[in-house]
């Protein structure tokens, strides 16, 4: 709970290399009520973002940024408890089997589907 008693939001950090679709996820997690972190274009952007002290209650990562896969930015957040949610425009077969538990969201992004990932992990 914060000073003035109103309950803190949920940290959400975006991971997303195209600056359109990010801003949209960004549009759809501030109207539902989450404080969004991000988002991280590259690797290296999602690494400073989400570095210890920069605590989030959960990402939403773009399987892949450019020609990388956000697979190390993940198994870092897992091992810290950071429930994590890939975003794809494929099917969740492309993720290794070590993410098998983890939400898939499909992009383009729609508010219904966004809501019901973000739903599925916590409270809102």
């Amino acid at each position: 709970m914060q000073a003035d008693g109103s309950q803190a939001r949920q940290r959400v950090a975006i991971v997303e290399d195209e600056v359109l679709i990010a801003m949209l996820l960004e549009d759809i997690l501030d109207t539902l009520g989450f404080e969004v972190v991000g988002p991280a274009t590259t690797l290296q952007e999602a690494d400073a973002l989400l570095a210890p002290g920069n605590a989030v209650d959960m990402a939403i990562l773009d399987v892949n940024l450019g020609s990388d896969p956000v697979y190390p930015v993940a198994d870092r957040l897992i091992a810290a408890g950071v429930e994590v949610i890939f975003a794809t425009g494929s099917h969740r077969s492309v993720l290794p089997d070590r993410f098998a538990g983890c939400k898939v969201l499909e992009k383009p992004y729609a508010f219904n589907a966004v809501e019901r990932a973000v739903s599925a992990l916590t409270k809102v």
